[in-house]
């Protein structure tokens, strides 16, 4: 309930539903549910795998290469393996690639999380944003529990990988996280008028 209530004090202008046991009635909710769940869970698994191989092989600078040139193309592998009407994206307010830009929209959902983490409030598990009568989006957020997500997200001490991160993103603005800290939020987008 304190959830709840922070939301709506944050004044977030679009319908945010968390999922609640009143959402275990409501059909259409139980749906975007069960399609946001399973759209992350591929993302994160596929993105995941492929990141620990990088890590194995070659450390940070694989995973950092990887990701330069393929974690976007593996998102986008991943929509095309989703149901019609589904597309799934990450995003964060401190994106190292542009194409994890939040919308305006999702910027404010983001800062929502932001917010009830600074008050120490524990994050919802993901919540469902109305966007218009059939389209709905599903955000997990994303928090960082791995201490080998700090090797590039963190305050970095090798020169070398930083210069390559700066390279590679001119306008990086994915560092200096902390264990625990939100990171971004995997958003996927549903049209139920699309099934």
């Amino acid at each position: 309930m304190r959830i709840l209530q922070s939301i709506t004090l944050l004044g977030l202008s679009t319908a945010v539903l968390l999922a609640s046991p009143n959402n275990k009635n409501n059909p259409v909710l139980q749906d975007v549910t069960h399609k946001g769940q399973k759209s992350t869970q591929l993302l994160l698994k596929t993105l995941g795998s492929h990141m620990k191989k990088e890590m194995k092989a070659g450390g940070p600078m694989n995973a950092l290469n990887f990701c330069a040139k393929e974690a976007y193309n593996l998102t986008e592998d991943v929509n095309t393996k989703l149901p019609k009407g589904v597309t799934i994206k990450r995003i964060s307010t401190q994106f190292r690639n542009p194409a994890n830009k939040p919308e305006a929209e999702e910027a404010k959902v983001l800062q929502t999380f932001e917010t009830l983490q600074k008050e120490h409030i524990v994050l919802p598990k993901h919540l469902i944003q109305k966007v218009s009568e059939h389209v709905y989006k599903f955000y997990k957020p994303l928090v960082i529990k791995k201490q080998v997500c700090l090797k590039c997200h963190g305050d970095i001490q090798n020169t070398k990988l930083k210069n390559a991160i700066l390279k590679k993103y001119p306008l990086d603005n994915a560092q200096h996280y902390k264990m625990g800290d939100l990171r971004g939020a995997v958003v996927v987008t549903i049209d139920e008028s699309k099934k």
